[in-house]
């Protein structure tokens, strides 16, 4: 075997792992002309749905990073959820609200390998690529840079990065040899298998659950696929064939019609609750489930690391150190949050024997705000309904020189956008989208309202929305110096 140490020339970004998170971020960094490599241990697109429910927050990302057409095109929104009781009894859910402030509001279930598909054709459209069958052996890091050894086939490679990105899972080599405790416990007690597979018998029109005193099982359509995703908690079996997934399934449905056929992809997922004590070493950063993981309760860990990336990837963009900072003070406490929500999901679900079909704010991942950040400011009193650090609120029905269209339409593509609600700015910020009438060619007309009643401004209002979708700075008062600090 040959052992190459072939010097390459420094680059700002190194990622491994090449799952939605770290496809994420090179997106981020592509279409921000941040050059980087992004490197993935496995020899191609890696099967499987594993996560399967892309939530409203995270569709809005993916509207950002222009992929939500391919993404809807191969999923389903608002798919129904058909939960069959012991006694027979049908009842469905979950139920979503429309509201114009969102312009996504239901989960879209889609397999997990096709949003790594989607995510890799947009990479390739703005000129980046994953280096499949490139994994990470080692690295060590000085105050200016990260050296990385790193393994393809049987030639390694000695890499120089001034940054590395650990995206490469709960089991990655990052966080081990940043030595970042992984806190947190597992419980081998409670186990789930999932598994990809054909059914016969059975339609595709919702997702199907039974329940029984023994636990649940459920089959659930895979759009863009003729596969179901099956999902049961296994007990005391170790065999986990068809013939077994076949009995548990009549067992605890009840049905006898139903035949499912040999599995092309299976699992077993298994109780495993961690956080990572931090989210930084020197010049090393943690993101998705490198960083947290936890129970599939509630469907957030696919979103929670692709809004990790979204975060972290403007702010690697700038080169502030100051900047960089603040990635862990925003987005530790999230991911928290999100692992009580998670944990709270399992006992219910432990306890009701089914999967909870409920959808609110928390588990669609719209209540996720800064506030209290350092990046958060106004002037607003601490009662008012929209703060610095919430998600920036769509508009639907705005009125442009070019037509109609609705803020995100204004917002897309991550630079800041200013909203002045008040008299037309000099040429101090013309560099940026304002909104409505700071640039003659983003001048809007807010005729139907909606976008005066989602920021409630005054005749004086500034609201600065940050490239990741959240508001930075509201002022009321209409202070211009506020905006031109924060933007030093």
């Amino acid at each position: 075997m040959s052992q190459a140490n072939l010097s390459t020339p420094e680059l700002p970004v190194l990622i491994a792992g090449a799952g939605p998170t770290g496809l994420t971020l090179a997106c981020e960094l592509a279409r921000r002309g941040v050059a980087f490599r992004l490197i993935e241990a496995s020899p191609g697109l890696r099967p499987g749905s594993r996560g399967k429910g892309l939530q409203p927050r995270s569709l809005e990302v993916f509207d950002d990073l222009g992929v939500i057409d391919r993404i809807l095109a191969n999923g389903q929104a608002a798919m129904p959820i058909r939960l069959t009781s012991p006694d027979g009894q049908t009842s469905g859910g979950p139920t979503y609200e429309e509201r114009p402030d969102v312009p996504y509001p239901a989960t879209v279930i889609t397999p997990q390998w096709r949003v790594e598909e989607t995510l890799g054709l947009r990479l390739a459209e703005l000129g980046g690529t994953v280096e499949f069958g490139t994994a990470l052996e080692s690295f060590d890091q000085s105050a200016d840079a990260v050296t990385a050894v790193l393994r393809t086939g049987d030639r390694t490679e000695t890499v120089r990065a001034e940054w590395l990105i650990g995206c490469d899972g709960g089991r990655g080599v990052v966080r081990k040899q940043a030595g970042i405790a992984f806190e947190g416990e597992t419980d081998e007690r409670i186990r789930m298998i999932v598994a990809d597979l054909a059914v016969d018998g059975l339609d595709r029109d919702a997702w199907h659950m039974w329940r029984c005193e023994e636990g649940f099982v459920s089959l659930c359509p895979l759009p863009s696929t003729n596969l179901f995703q099956y999902q049961a908690p296994i007990l005391g079996e170790s065999d986990l064939d068809l013939s077994t997934l076949q009995t548990i399934f009549d067992r605890r449905s009840g049905r006898t019609d139903i035949r499912l056929h040999t599995p092309e992809w299976t699992s077993v997922w298994r109780s495993n609750t961690r956080l990572a004590d931090r989210y930084r070493e020197g010049r090393v950063f943690l993101a998705g489930d490198a960083a947290h993981v936890h129970s599939p309760a509630g469907g957030q860990g696919m979103n929670t690391g692709i809004q990790d990336a979204h975060n972290l990837g403007w702010k690697l963009a700038t080169g502030v150190p100051g900047l960089l900072d603040t990635y862990e003070s925003e987005r530790r406490p999230i991911a928290i949050g999100v692992l009580q929500l998670s944990t709270a999901r399992l006992a219910e679900a432990a306890k009701q024997k089914s999967i909870p079909i409920r959808s609110d704010r928390d588990t669609t991942q719209l209540n996720v705000n800064y506030r209290g950040s350092v990046l958060a400011r106004d002037d607003r009193a601490d009662s008012a309904q929209l703060r610095a650090g919430d998600r920036a609120p769509d508009a639907p029905g705005l009125t442009t020189t070019t037509g109609k269209c609705r803020l995100f339409d204004l917002t897309r593509g991550g630079q800041f956008t200013l909203l002045n609600f008040g008299p037309r700015f000099e040429s101090a910020v013309r560099t940026f989208h304002v909104v409505p009438e700071a640039a003659a060619e983003d001048e809007v007309a807010d005729s139907s309202g909606h976008l005066a009643r989602a920021y409630s401004p005054t005749d004086r209002t500034l609201v600065l929305l940050r490239p990741d979708g959240y508001v930075g700075l509201i002022s009321d008062a209409g202070d211009l110096t506020a905006v031109t600090e924060y933007l030093l």
